[in-house]
């Protein structure tokens, strides 16, 4: 652990907010001048694709042991973890993701990536951070740095993760597969957060309940029997039987689930044949299926399993060779926030910026995913928060509510974010919900 803060340091950081910049708010801008914004750009520059990560983390596990922490490298594949650790009391896990997406950037920015990298199926692809993983990563090594220097402002430790994969929402289950829980310390609270260009900067959102959607990429495969395509009745048609399914599935939203409860039922790839006149043998869908509710979730799954089964029994396909239904290994459920958590850090966050800047609202602008819900409960017993914090220009997210351009959505080749603001509001929110959960006072409590 790095040497105690000055005293002059700890009172400025402890100070309450006031009309001008706040003192932690002004420490964090200088330290983004002297540091951060330089690895952002190189992160910006030099995405990694999922799993891919190596150059990524590399840096980030040399900023972590550089601050102090025990770091372990290649959890989970390529993920980082970096252990803080500040005396007696509990311990938090700060998460942050690190890949980038097979995305060719036309953001039009001068640091725009130009990087390709060879993915994990084998194919060279274009990459760019169009979901602005790269401002989540330096945010964690301001969050670390603002944490080392204040050491007499918290005591337990902090469990840092650089995790992998989050866009195949795969690196998390990886990162607990590989014995996250047991290996280091396992957390009282685990915290993240997401910069959206849905929100202005300046803005932080703090949701009690439901952060994002679940997610599960199902795979059906048809087994049909081949013949000629001027003779049909000799075969068993995969594409028909098929076309059947998408069909059918349609009707799991809209009559098996509550039109309360929502839910997403998508058929993105139908893959059959190879020639105007043979029927082939096989075929196959790819859908992705998205719930907030995970006894939804499990509802649409096996729906999926029974539609699709009971369609090849209707065609006459034999027990054996029933379409195979084949649930993804890119899958997460719900992800939920705390409510007491989230009121916790509500409060303190309304006493240190203000209600101006404070959002209590979801977003449902849609049903993204997140796999951060492998590390929380109900899928463990850590209790989570995941906040947002704005990243779109004011003057552009007003121009956008005015009816002018629309804002770029993440995952487009135009997503864009203002890193300063993005990162720095990110920073100051993470270190103040460490410093608010690791106060010595709230130990004693």
């Amino acid at each position: 652990m790095m040497k105690f803060a000055t005293l002059a340091a700890a009172i400025a950081l402890a100070a309450p907010a006031s009309a001008q910049m706040r003192p932690l708010e002004a420490e964090i801008a200088q330290h983004y001048d002297d540091s951060l914004e330089a690895m952002f750009l190189d992160f910006h520059q030099n995405p990694e694709l999922s799993f891919r990560e190596t150059r990524t983390a590399g840096i980030i596990a040399a900023q972590l042991r550089a601050l102090g922490a025990e770091v372990t490298e290649r959890v989970g594949q390529t993920g980082v973890v970096g252990v803080m650790r500040n005396g007696d009391g509990p311990t938090i896990l700060v998460r942050a993701d690190m890949d980038g997406l097979p995305v060719a950037e036309d953001s039009g920015l001068d640091y725009a990536s130009t990087a390709r990298q060879i993915d994990i199926d084998g194919v060279e692809k274009p990459v760019m951070h169009a979901c602005g993983h790269d401002t989540h990563i330096t945010s964690l090594i301001g969050t670390a740095t603002m944490l080392a220097r204040h050491p007499d402002k918290w005591a337990g430790t902090v469990v840092f993760i650089a995790q992998p994969a989050e866009e195949r929402i795969s690196g998390a289950p990886a990162m607990m597969k590989d014995g996250l829980y047991e290996r280091f310390p396992k957390p009282d609270y685990a915290i993240a957060f997401h910069v959206t260009a849905n929100d202005p900067v300046g803005q932080i959102s703090v949701v009690p309940g439901l952060f994002a959607s679940s997610s599960d990429s199902v795979d059906i495969t048809i087994h049909g029997e081949g013949s000629h395509g001027a003779s049909p009745h000799k075969g068993k048609d995969p594409i028909v039987i098929g076309a059947q399914i998408v069909m059918a599935l349609q009707t799991l939203v809209s009559r098996e689930i509550s039109p309360l409860e929502p839910g997403v039922v998508t058929v993105g790839a139908f893959h059959s044949g190879f020639k105007h006149n043979i029927i082939s043998d096989k075929a196959e869908l790819q859908l992705t299926v998205r719930s907030n509710d995970n006894a939804v979730r499990e509802k649409l799954l096996s729906g999926i399993r029974r539609i699709a089964e009971n369609v090849g029994r209707a065609n006459g396909l034999p027990e054996d060779k029933l379409p195979d239904v084949r649930v993804g290994f890119e899958s997460t459920p719900v992800t939920m926030n705390d409510p007491a958590l989230a009121a916790r850090i509500t409060e303190r966050f309304r006493d240190h910026f203000g209600d101006d800047m404070l959002e209590t609202e979801p977003d449902r602008d849609g049903m993204g995913a997140e796999d951060f819900a492998y590390f929380v409960a109900p899928n463990t017993d850590v209790p989570g928060l995941y906040i947002r914090v704005g990243g779109t220009p004011r003057d552009v997210w007003n121009a956008a509510q005015a009816g002018g351009p629309p804002i770029p959505a993440h995952h487009s080749p135009f997503f864009r974010v203002e890193p300063r603001e993005s990162i720095t509001l990110g920073t100051e929110a993470m270190t103040l919900m460490v410093l608010d959960l690791l106060a010595p006072t709230a130990r004693e409590e």
